[in-house]
């Protein structure tokens, strides 16, 4: 999501929840899926075939489909490709990081989540982006306190993928989630108080938000390819996108798309 400013959040009620968390676990089903699919030669429109064919059967409407426009159901974004990849007649290769982001809409409400893979193993350099990606969004995660604000989630983002001499993408953003697929707040992935994100705003229970933060190996510019859709790096460098939808509840953080271990 590109930034804006924000105007109104809604906060969730447990029913709205509880459908919330119905979507988030197909969302969850369907990337452990193509995560398990992801093998060198085998072509990214098959990724996307094996999505669509799931929700058929559970009676899910793919969220991106048409999405502004967007051509296909899931994002398969490989290697200095960041978001919004199409798929499409590319094989996957050995030593590729795959990034997966998928939505559904059950029932009438969004769930929202992605991953990066690395396809049939990669090297040490890209593993410690890998790692510190997830350990970034695991980070963000953990702020999702009744009473934090919001700059605890952007900076715990920035922070951990700092620390590790990486950049986090600054023209795309996490977003609040719902009956809409984005809804306010915008969540930016770094602190800027010059910005026109709010910040400052407070999180309480029932607000639900899809974070994701998008890790870059070097500088943080990105540029948009001549399809009009696939977001890569400016200098071409290795990228990872990680996202949950996450809950606010009195007892702190619940992680609605969860996946399961391998």
């Amino acid at each position: 999501m590109s930034p804006g400013c924000a105007q109104m959040v809604e906060l969730k009620s447990e029913r709205e929840l509880e459908r919330m968390r119905a979507a988030g676990r197909l969302v969850a089903e369907a990337l452990a899926q193509l995560r398990d699919l992801a093998h060198p030669g085998v072509r990214t429109r098959e990724l996307e075939a094996s999505f669509d064919e799931l929700l058929r059967e559970r009676g899910a409407e793919p969220a991106f489909k048409g999405y502004r426009g967007y051509p296909g159901s899931i994002c398969t974004s490989i290697n200095e490709e960041v978001v919004h990849g199409i798929p499409g007649a590319r094989r996957l290769a050995e030593g590729d990081l795959l990034s997966l982001d998928v939505g559904v809409r059950l029932d009438g409400y969004y769930g929202d989540a992605a991953l990066t893979v690395p396809v049939a193993g990669v090297g040490p350099a890209a593993s410690r982006l890998l790692a510190t990606g997830k350990r970034a969004l695991e980070a963000a995660i953990a702020e999702m306190q009744p009473g934090r604000r919001l700059r605890d989630v952007s900076a715990a983002i920035e922070r951990t993928a700092k620390c590790e001499g990486f950049s986090v993408v600054r023209q795309f953003v996490g977003h609040g989630i719902g009956r809409q697929m984005h809804e306010d707040p915008q969540v930016p992935n770094f602190v800027d108080d010059g910005s026109e994100f709010e910040l400052d705003l407070v999180l309480r229970p029932g607000l639900v938000l899809a974070l994701e933060p998008m890790v870059n190996a070097g500088a943080w510019e990105v540029e948009v390819l001549g399809d009009g859709w696939t977001v890569v790096t400016k200098d071409r460098r290795l990228s990872v996108h990680f996202e949950h939808t996450v809950a606010v509840t009195e007892n702190g953080p619940q992680v609605l798309t969860c996946l399961p271990d391998r």
